[in-house]
């Protein structure tokens, strides 16, 4: 793949410099004014404010209203904000763009409460699509099904008897394929499982059609890749849900070379509606071969670290932990890599000048990433990695402060708490889900910590994960005080980590992730106020304004 951005030298040079210090405000006439406005600017210099000036792509003034009007000009846009809540624009840590596009484009079925409605979605999603279509995405979660089992090729081959479907469950960590599907990737009895992944088989040894982490590969290994301009549209279908909830950064997983290509193609032509900072989930010969590194690129598309696994997830069975699953004995999960392999990608992508971004939820995990992160820098010596643990689900109290010590980052993602308390002490058992989903032990620790979704695994929607972390309920707002109500965080607290928390993550605080002048201008506007309704008012909560460097990306046709 050609990058545009590796066209000199100079340019790679200069490219890779990060700003040290908060840029200058801009002195100029002003574009877009917001007045009477609640301001708050996580900004610990000027923590409230009531009226905010734009020049261009940055914030020139943050103060009253009387301030920052004199400065507007016939040219301005005047915003008066209604008295509402204006906050950073909120920064996604963890996302799986392309994959999240699927849902809003492909089959969904996560809505599915049985696998009755899992097969009949299934077939009336089949019977639109032309014959041979591979039929891909879906999310379903058997843990919302009766019984809660496992679906099987017999269930998806009743009902696309002509279409090749590997479907996976809303974690990604595993996928039911149907017979055609297997038929098509070689699978039979006779094929292995591979080191880190399961196919999971019935009492005769057949395979059931589930595949469990890097065993899904000896099926997606066949399945055809989109076309450029295919994944470009998906692109622009991601951004533009992700701007009509007030996100202005996405932190991708990117999973393709193909991928990136579609960003830079979106970055070139003006259209990207939120910053991209680009995690590659899929090797990074080809850059570290270029001289890329962690921070090449601009304020629009930049690239980030690279991902990496210590293992599955705990609604897959295949999170790694000490002791076996409670509902499961015979497991204690999967290292999708041997300790020493993991630590050996550890340092080569360190040596290579990339963020080092390692998926762990067990506890076993979380413990071998942070044993990695000890030796790395006691051998290579400290320097400003932020390495991070995505996830970071199921920590042992004594690994916590290990966080704060080692200058890792906690990447979490709250929502996953409310979701996963309708099962996870069953899986895991009453002592081990007290070290689950801990909020305020690692802030209390001192560790630094990014908010994200995990979309297409949670919604996007930043009021969700808002909601989970300050309550620890369900949406119908039980159990009563919260699961777990001492790991609670307070409203602003919970923001904080949704907007200069992520940023920080990224190396970018000093650019982006409060409203404070001279940095990059990305705003929400918010129907309500977050800090003074009831909870569950926090999840009717909507944007009626996206600002993304000063540009409205997103407006409210009516005040919601």
């Amino acid at each position: 793949m050609k990058l545009a951005w590796l066209r000199t030298g100079a340019a790679l040079a200069i490219l890779l410099s990060w700003p040290q210090a908060r840029p200058e405000a801009q002195m100029c006439t002003p574009d877009l004014v917001i007045v009477n406005a609640n301001v708050h600017t996580v900004d610990r210099d000027k923590p409230a404010a009531r009226a905010v000036a734009v020049c261009g792509e940055r914030i020139a003034r943050v103060g009253s209203d009387d301030e920052v009007r004199r400065l507007a000009e016939a040219k301005t846009r005047i915003i008066d904000a209604g008295g509402r809540l204006l906050v950073p624009g909120f920064n996604d840590a963890h996302v799986h763009l392309i994959a999240g596009a699927n849902e809003l484009v492909g089959v969904d079925l996560r809505p599915a409460k049985s696998e009755q409605a899992f097969a009949r979605a299934l077939g009336e999603y089949a019977a639109r699509l032309r014959k041979g279509r591979w039929i891909l995405g879906g999310y379903w979660d058997h843990e919302a099904w009766p019984g809660r089992r496992l679906p099987t090729h017999a269930l998806v081959d009743a009902v696309t008897p002509d279409h090749p479907v590997f479907v996976q469950r809303l974690d990604g960590h595993m996928g039911v394929a149907n017979a055609l599907a297997m038929k098509l990737a070689g699978v039979t009895r006779d094929t292995a499982s591979p080191d880190g992944g399961t196919i999971v088989r019935d009492p005769n040894g057949e395979p059931t059609g589930v595949f469990k982490d890097n065993a899904m590969a000896l099926v997606t290994r066949v399945v055809p890749p989109d076309a450029l301009d295919e994944t470009i549209e998906k692109a622009r279908a991601a951004l533009a849900h992700a701007a009509s909830l007030g996100v202005t950064t996405i932190q991708d997983m990117t999973a393709s070379a193909a991928e990136l290509q579609a960003y830079q193609a979106l970055r070139d032509r003006g259209a990207l509606t939120a910053r991209i900072y680009s995690i590659q989930n899929h090797g990074i010969d080809g850059l570290t071969a270029a001289g890329v590194r962690t921070g090449f690129g601009d304020d629009w598309l930049r690239i980030g670290g690279i991902k990496l696994f210590a293992d599955g997830s705990m609604g897959s069975g295949t999170a790694a932990f000490f002791e076996p699953y409670t509902d499961d004995p015979k497991t204690s999960g999967l290292l999708l890599q041997s300790p020493a392999a993991l630590e050996k990608a550890i340092f080569d992508a360190d040596a290579a000048g990339f963020q080092v971004i390692v998926h762990a939820i067990g506890d076993r995990a979380n413990a071998i990433v942070l044993d990695a992160v000890e030796k790395l820098r006691r051998e290579r010596g400290p320097r400003d990695r932020r390495a991070r643990i995505e996830h970071a689900q199921v920590v042992r109290d004594a690994d916590k402060p290990r966080f704060h010590a080692l200058d890792v980052i906690a990447s979490i993602q709250p929502s996953h708490c409310i979701d996963d308390m309708r099962w996870a002490e069953q899986r895991i058992g009453p002592d081990r889900v007290k070290m689950a989903y801990d909020f305020k032990s690692f802030a209390d620790a001192g560790a630094r910590i990014a908010f994200g979704t995990d979309w297409y695994v949670e919604p996007l929607n930043p009021m969700l994960g808002l909601y989970a972390a300050v309550t620890r309920q369900f949406s119908d707002g039980t159990p009563p005080g919260g699961w777990f109500p001492e790991e609670r965080l307070s409203m602003a607290e919970a923001i904080e980590y949704y907007t200069l928390g992520s940023a920080y993550a990224e190396f970018a605080e000093t650019r982006k992730g409060s409203i404070a002048e001279g940095k990059l201008a990305d705003l929400v506007l918010l129907s309500n106020d977050l800090f003074t309704i009831p909870p569950r008012e926090i999840l009717k909560t909507r944007p009626v304004l996206t600002i993304a460097g000063g540009r409205i990306v997103f407006e409210a046709r009516a005040n919601p």
